[in-house]
């Protein structure tokens, strides 16, 4: 399995999808499903969900949840700018950085 270029807490902007709903926001990723592919980033791809009055929601009712989006809809942001990721070696580290600039990123 090759390695996920967006890790949880990264800042994206989406490229690609619905034109009301998404494309063009941007958010930091909650969290990166490997398997699948696909990442939830906060505030983007809002859907409705119906509960059950639980222990921990008393009422119940409808409320806004993310819902994951696909990892190639997403482009890093780099200084406010989508910029693409790629890997290198420094100082006997894998790191990786931003394509347009040349600057590691973590």
């Amino acid at each position: 399995m090759a390695t996920m270029k967006i890790k949880k807490g990264d800042t994206v902007k989406v490229m690609v999808g619905d034109a009301i709903k998404c494309r063009g926001k941007e958010g930091k990723v909650i969290s990166v499903d490997h398997k699948k592919n696909r990442v939830v980033v906060e505030g983007v791809n809002l859907v409705s969900k119906h509960t059950k009055p639980s222990a921990a929601n008393q009422n119940g009712g409808i409320i806004q949840k993310e819902a994951p989006i696909d990892l190639s809809n997403v482009m890093y942001l780099h200084n406010g700018k989508p910029t693409k990721i790629g890997f290198k070696v420094e100082n006997g580290k894998k790191v990786r950085y931003a394509k347009s600039t040349g600057e590691v990123i973590d």
